[in-house]
């Protein structure tokens, strides 16, 4: 069976966001797709601090929900992470998350379908929605897109209850995801995973 684990960002366990994933996960349930939710938002996660520890430990140095969180993510075929709009961006919580998840973990992410959820009052989503989909295009992740960009609206989640092109949205987005990883697990079997290139990391350490 298909796995896809979903991250929330926002401190509120039953708030906007919440109400975005949940929305997901009923259409996960119908298209038999194993799906998790674990709530980042309300913890506290520490930012990176470029140690470089974790190349050689294989995992990052400070031990809490990213270790917790690093096997369940290669266990999984795709990864939803969701976030409030905070001054335009996301919620900080999930941003130091993401980049300790996606920097420490030595595993490849590579063919894993990947999608971002924001919510916010007003504006703001497409900005946090360009910033949380770059983890995925940096990790060659596809990208599963909806009928609009995937978002909700609302100050609550009985406000999101009432976005119904919002809901509708990530109803959408749920059974693209389901298709992508389908197809892409079919995929593997018939033909062989694109080759990645590694050779080349431009520093332009000479100064030129």
């Amino acid at each position: 069976m298909a796995k896809i684990l979903l991250l929330n960002g926002s401190p509120h366990t039953k708030g906007c966001t919440a109400a975005a994933l949940d929305e997901m996960v009923k259409v996960f349930e119908k298209e038999k797709t194993e799906a998790e939710i674990i709530q980042v938002g309300s913890k506290a996660i520490r930012g990176c601090v470029s140690c470089g520890r974790c190349k050689s430990l294989g995992r990052c140095v400070f031990d809490d929900l990213v270790n917790e969180t690093a096997p369940k993510f290669e266990a999984a075929d795709g990864l939803v992470v969701g976030s409030p709009v905070y001054y335009g961006s996301p919620n900080g919580t999930i941003l130091s998350f993401m980049d300790r998840l996606f920097y420490s973990t030595p595993f490849s992410k590579h063919m894993k379908v990947g999608a971002a959820v924001v919510s916010c009052r007003r504006g703001g989503n497409t900005a946090s929605f360009d910033v949380l989909n770059k983890y995925f295009t940096i990790s060659s992740m596809p990208v599963a897109s909806s009928t609009y960009w995937n978002q909700v609206h609302g100050f609550t989640a009985e406000d999101v209850a009432k976005d119904l092109e919002g809901l509708q949205t990530m109803r959408n987005l749920a059974r693209n995801i389901s298709f992508l990883i389908k197809a892409i697990n079919d995929g593997k079997e018939k033909y062989e995973s694109p080759r990645l290139e590694h050779e080349f990391f431009t520093n332009f350490h000479d100064g030129k």
